[in-house]
């Protein structure tokens, strides 16, 4: 990523890296472009949130907004799920068996 100017110009660039020390996300910016610090932010919110509670989040997720289960890989998961849910019905909501949404507290 070069900027037009130049064939030289640095690029910022944000590595977000886990406790194990592995890199999980990059983000790049050409140097023009000022970093939006309020989307660093979300994304370490949105990582820290993945790996204490097994999710995933949608496009344009925020902190309090429901989050995705990850669909179940065999049938008795399935059944598990379904189990859960219809017993925490105030945390969880389904659009059908297999999408599966967790509300954030």
């Amino acid at each position: 990523m070069l900027q037009g100017e130049s064939d030289t110009a640095a690029v910022r660039a944000v590595f977000f890296i886990d406790p194990k020390g592995i890199m999980i996300t990059i983000l790049y910016y050409p140097s023009s472009l000022g970093r939006n610090f309020e989307e660093i932010k979300r994304i370490i919110i949105g990582l820290q949130k993945v790996d204490a509670e097994g999710v995933a989040l949608p496009a344009n997720w925020q902190p309090g907004k429901d989050m995705i289960v990850p669909p179940p890989a065999t049938t008795e998961a399935a059944e598990e799920r379904q189990k859960l849910v219809e017993a925490n019905k105030d945390d969880y909501s389904q659009l059908d068996w297999y999408i599966t949404f967790k509300r954030d507290k």
